[in-house]
């Protein structure tokens, strides 16, 4: 029996739980648990009309230790996969080490009251992890996750060393909403408004936030604003593949988002330090996510496609000198709307991260000799998940281009 419990209900945890279901031979017995309680039963309800399948739900403070790690227990789960906010990845891994579970995540630790995005907090659990012999893989999404796996995959197949990589984000859905985002409004604001880092010559270089804009046509979207902006998997990929001169990040934008972010932080909406507000403290930033659409209730009105994926130049694998290729997926968000009731941006992170379950639980990924330990995507085989991503809805087109980018 594999038994594995799942942490979190948004847009992700929906997408990632329905594609366990729709693969009972890897995910015998699922268990769902978050705050909110009901919000998990919808999902389990979902779950069960379209595949059939009972999954198990309950209440938990994904931040109280020991009621998590009495969860953990009474499951029997032998893996959590956390679909959390990012705050509790500390938490929940503390937990797994408690109870003897392995774990797995979408996104880097941060703190509730810095926008901060790093590594080294989770990288210091490497040794706990190793001596209980429990693994903790970190970043099973797109970006992070596929977007690293696709570079693993070219450094593997196409390249003997990849010397520039760019990671291209684009989201070209419309969900007729006047501002909205795709995902927890709270990450998302304080992702875009943070300072843009990337990584040129051995450090990396902060420049202001949304200021470096570059349009780029996308396949099967058209020409975008895409802005470079700091994520986590640029400090992995610059400690994994220690020959990379430059690393980028760039996500699409349209102006009206822009305009409505501009606004917002103009007056002091997307601030994460407290106020008071009629005698008790608010965070600004919270009080917004609480008046913005749901993200997961975006799906049955969001038309469009992604077009997610990295361009990667360095010295081709066959000794015939310098290449550069282009790997990426594009994912309809009516396509995905109708086999899980999510939109496009839920689904490209919801099936990486069933994926890196899946690895997990079949033995495909068992980190460095089968032992335990902390591991980023990057450091395990590339091969059986770019695989499973071509069955499981997210296919990918590899292409070599002329030359290296010219922005």
């Amino acid at each position: 029996m594999s038994k594995v419990l799942v942490i979190g209900a948004g847009g992700v945890s929906s997408v990632c739980v329905h594609k366990m279901a729709m693969n009972p031979g890897i995910f015998s017995d699922i268990h769902l648990a978050s705050r909110t309680v009901s919000k998990c039963e919808a999902i389990a309800e979902s779950v069960k009309s379209r595949t059939g399948v009972e999954i198990s739900t309950y209440a938990i403070d994904a931040e109280d230790v020991p009621a998590l790690t009495a969860l953990i227990k009474a499951t029997g789960a032998g893996l959590v996969v956390n679909l959390a906010l990012p705050y509790q990845d500390l938490t929940i891994m503390d937990a797994c080490l408690a109870a003897g579970a392995n774990y797995m995540d979408t996104a880097n630790y941060e703190p509730k009251d810095v926008a901060r995005f790093e590594y080294h907090w989770q990288w210091a659990y490497q040794d706990r992890f190793k001596a209980a012999g429990l693994m903790a893989l970190l970043g099973s999404g797109f970006d992070p996750g596929v977007t690293s796996v696709f570079a693993m995959w070219l450094k593997k197949h196409k390249l003997r060393t990849i010397r520039q990589l760019d990671i291209l984000d684009c989201n070209g859905g419309d969900h007729g909403q006047a501002f909205a985002t795709n995902f927890n409004p709270e990450i998302n604001i304080r992702e875009v408004t943070a300072p843009a880092r990337h990584w040129e010559k051995g450090a990396f270089v902060e420049t202001p936030a949304m200021a470096h804009k570059v349009q780029f046509d996308f396949e099967g979207v058209g020409p975008k604003n895409m802005y470079m902006m700091y994520h986590e998997e640029l400090e992995s990929l610059a400690k994994f593949i220690p020959e990379l001169e430059r690393a980028r990040f760039w996500m699409t934008f349209g102006d009206a988002y822009i305009t409505h972010l501009n606004v917002l932080q103009a007056v002091g909406m997307t601030r994460i330090d407290p106020v008071m507000y009629e005698g008790r403290e608010i965070i600004p930033l919270q009080f917004l996510k609480a008046v913005l659409p749901e993200p997961s209730t975006l799906g049955a009105t969001t038309k469009g496609k992604t077009n997610i994926g990295d361009i990667a130049t360095g010295e081709a694998l066959d000794g015939s000198g310098e290449k550069t290729f282009y790997i990426r997926n594009i994912c309809d968000h009516e396509a995905c709307y109708e086999e899980t009731g999510n939109q496009a941006v839920s689904y490209t992170t919801g099936v990486p991260a069933m994926i890196g379950a899946a690895m997990m639980l079949t033995g495909a990924w068992k980190g460095a000799n089968g032992e335990g330990g902390v591991f980023n995507i990057e450091q395990l085989d590339p091969d059986p998940f770019m695989a499973m991503l071509n069955t499981q809805g997210l296919p990918w087109t590899v292409e070599e281009l002329a030359g290296p980018v010219a922005f």
